[in-house]
C-alpha cells in the first residue's frame, strides 16, 4: 500500500500560496489494481458510477501547529456493487489535477455502502 503526494501536488501548493488554483478537495475512488506512485495522474479506473464529492477541507495539528492539510469527503455506491482499490483528492470536481493517491487492498462495497475517507498531507 502506497499514499503519495504526486508530482502534480506541488504545483497546486504553489498555485495556492500564490492565490492561484483551486484547492484540492475533491474526493474519488478507483476499481483497478496498481501501487500509487509520484509520477501518476489519474486514479487507477476512477469510478464513472459516482461523481467525485467535494469534502471539508481544514488545517489540523499533527506535529506543529497547523502543520497538515486535511480534506475528509464521504463516496456513496450508488449504482452498482464494486470493490474499490484506490482513491485521491484532485482540485476540480471533474477533470482537475490529481493531488494525493493512495492504494489499499480491495474493499467490497454493496449499493447505499459508503466510505468516509480522511486525506491529509503534513508539511515539515
Amino acid at each position: 500500500m502506497a499514499t503519495v503526494l504526486v508530482n502534480g501536488g506541488p504545483a497546486i501548493i504553489t498555485n495556492r500560496i500564490t492565490g492561484a488554483g483551486t484547492e484540492p478537495k475533491w474526493v474519488a475512488w478507483g476499481t483497478g489494481a496498481g501501487t500509487a506512485a509520484a509520477a501518476d495522474t489519474t486514479l487507477f479506473t476512477e469510478s464513472s458510477e459516482e461523481a467525485r464529492t467535494v469534502g471539508t477541507p481544514s488545517r489540523v495539528t499533527t506535529t506543529l501547529t497547523n502543520d497538515t492539510y486535511q480534506v475528509v469527503g464521504t463516496i456513496t455506491v450508488v449504482t452498482s456493487n464494486k470493490t474499490i482499490t484506490n482513491a485521491g483528492t484532485f482540485d476540480a470536481l471533474t477533470s482537475g489535477n490529481l493531488f494525493i493517491k493512495f492504494d489499499f487492498t480491495g474493499l467490497a462495497l454493496l449499493i447505499g455502502d459508503s466510505v468516509q475517507f480522511t486525506v491529509k498531507a503534513k508539511f515539515a
